[in-house]
């Protein structure tokens, strides 16, 4: 059996659990969603995803002779754990990385081929922003980008709701002294 780190950290995988999160879909949907993924290859992939226990089947209904299921993310499955992490070597937080990055680079790759896109009326942002915090104040600041999330993370599709991305990457820049202390 394939570890559940493996299994999402797969970029196909991931890109799979990010389109359900929220949002139970069937194969068909999922690949409207994904639009690039063959559809022999999404169906493999979820298999491998619900045999691991991170997708789960909600709904199973009858269509032209088959049956089609309805597959929603088991959200305490898809999480890697402490220790996984704390098991992990470099090289396997490199490649954890680059699997999220490349996911993001997919992600933003479709959002520009959808059309014209218009970042401002899109919303579309990306910066990053150095800022110099103790492990407290970087523990609330945390804190309170989990509550601003938690408000809105269960909003249900609706008129005017778009689904929008939110990628957050927090890593220490030692590259940089601090700047000498002023009297």
């Amino acid at each position: 059996m394939i570890e559940t780190r493996d299994l999402l950290l797969h970029p196909v995988r991931l890109r799979i659990v990010q389109a359900l999160v929220g949002a139970p879909m069937t194969p068909r949907q999922l690949k409207e969603r994904l639009g690039d993924v063959a559809q022999a290859t999404l169906y493999r992939h979820l298999k491998q995803l619900a045999d691991g226990g991170l997708v789960e089947v909600v709904d199973e209904r009858p269509v032209r002779g088959t049956v089609e299921r309805t597959y929603r993310v088991v959200s305490s499955a898809v999480s890697l754990t402490d220790a996984d992490l704390e098991s992990a070597t470099s090289d396997d937080h490199f490649r954890y990385f680059a699997t999220f990055v490349g996911t993001m680079l997919t992600d933003y790759a479709t959002y520009l081929a959808a059309g014209e896109p218009s970042l401002g009326a899109d919303r579309v942002g990306y910066r990053q922003t150095p800022i110099w915090l103790t492990d407290d104040e970087l523990d609330a600041l945390v804190a309170a980008l989990r509550t601003a999330v938690d408000a809105v993370i269960d909003n249900e599709a609706g008129p005017g709701r778009r689904r929008r991305l939110l990628t957050t990457v927090i890593m220490p820049d030692d590259r940089s002294e601090p700047p000498e202390a002023t009297h």
